[in-house]
């Protein structure tokens, strides 16, 4: 049993434990009364005789935070570390040196609560999203025991960009890619446009796209790194995303045929990218470029123009419309994992929803007795 012993105001408990037949007792004090400090004492002892070891001293959790993406997270882009920095700050910010293990589920919905007073829904579940993964880690090696981002509730104010991102149906997509395919001969810029529409890709894994990465006996393009288009973004070639981002995609063969002609009939260039453009300050054809010209051919078509970044929406949207499996456009787009995709795409999942109801009826009403 735990022996308490009285420090000045306070109690402290202290536990019998024995490293290889050496005694290395565990202490703890600060608690009010005695009955507090017993209490804890057993709930140590408790946890000895399963074979856990307590762990003791205080874990701030800014330092832990700040160690935890420094050990996990140092492999990421520059743009990802830096919504990791975002989150560091707003910890500190709010909790300042707080003890992991002096902090609540309420104290932490409390965070969440004020955080999101003034932020977008995207903002609040990428912060929640970094601090669980923090703490489940903490959790597992066993500086705390119970995980107080568990059953939190997100709120959020401003409306976020992600669920507002405009993309174009199927029928508008298939006017688009008629008309791109029209026009290849016009401009590499429509050459970018196809294959954004094609392949999904991120912007800046589109201008960091190099010959070598596409395979035209197999039909395939490997996506590897990016390319800094932008002044927060690093200089030259850099890494993707997340390490799901590196991957390998099957390509239609009538875009991966006009590539192959394209590379046979240009020049290359120092870094042997396809969407080079030496006038540029970043040596590619930069985003405000392609969104004009993108917005351009939307008008003359008579379609609400949308971004870039909107043709990676419609070609998942596209893909989903036509029954592929959501693990595999998961795949394809390079996302983190399943729950991503799934957030980004409920509005066409809710959609799918409605005739998967329709046939699932339609099936048993006429199937053979």
């Amino acid at each position: 049993m735990a022996s308490i012993q009285k420090r000045g105001k306070t109690y402290q408990y202290t536990v019998s434990h024995y490293v290889n037949g050496k005694a290395q007792p565990l202490r703890k004090g600060g608690f009010r009364t005695k009955k507090e400090a017993q209490i804890a004492g057993a709930e140590v002892e408790a946890q000895l005789s399963k074979g856990i070891v307590p762990h003791l001293m205080p874990a701030p959790i800014d330092e832990y935070f700040d160690k935890w993406v420094k050990l996990y997270k140092s492999t990421l882009s520059v743009t990802t570390q830096r919504h990791y920095q975002y989150t560091s700050k707003a910890i500190k910010a709010y909790f300042g040196s707080t003890p992991l293990q002096e902090i609540t589920r309420h104290d932490y919905q409390m965070f969440l609560n004020e955080y999101g007073s003034n932020k977008a829904r995207e903002t609040v579940e990428k912060l929640n999203t970094h601090i669980r993964a923090c703490v489940k880690d903490a959790v597992e090696e066993q500086i705390i025991h119970h995980d107080f981002t568990r059953k939190a509730k997100l709120t959020w104010t401003t409306p976020s960009k992600r669920s507002i991102e405009k993309h174009l149906n199927y029928q508008e997509s298939e006017l688009l890619l008629r008309e791109i395919r029209n026009r290849l001969d016009k401009g590499l810029g429509y050459s970018l446009l196809l294959l954004a529409l094609t392949s999904g890709m991120r912007f800046a894994e589109l201008v960091g796209l190099t010959r070598s990465d596409f395979d035209f006996v197999k039909n395939t393009i490997t996506i590897s790194k990016t390319w800094g288009y932008m002044k927060r973004s690093p200089e030259g070639f850099g890494p993707t995303k997340n390490e799901q981002s590196n991957r390998t995609i099957k390509m239609d063969q009538r875009t991966m045929l006009h590539f192959k002609k394209l590379f046979a009939s240009t020049p290359n260039n120092i870094h042997k990218l396809v969407f080079y453009s030496p006038k540029s300050k970043y040596k590619v054809i930069c985003n405000t470029a392609a969104n004009n010209l993108l917005k351009k051919v939307l008008t003359e078509l008579g379609i609400e123009p949308i971004t870039m970044h909107g043709l990676r929406h419609t070609h998942a949207s596209v893909l989903l419309y036509k029954k592929v499996s959501i693990y595999y456009v998961s795949e394809r787009l390079g996302h983190s994992d399943i729950e991503t995709t799934l957030k980004e795409y409920t509005h066409v999942i809710k959609e799918l929803r409605e005739e998967d109801e329709l046939g699932t009826v339609k099936t048993f009403e006429e199937m053979v007795v």
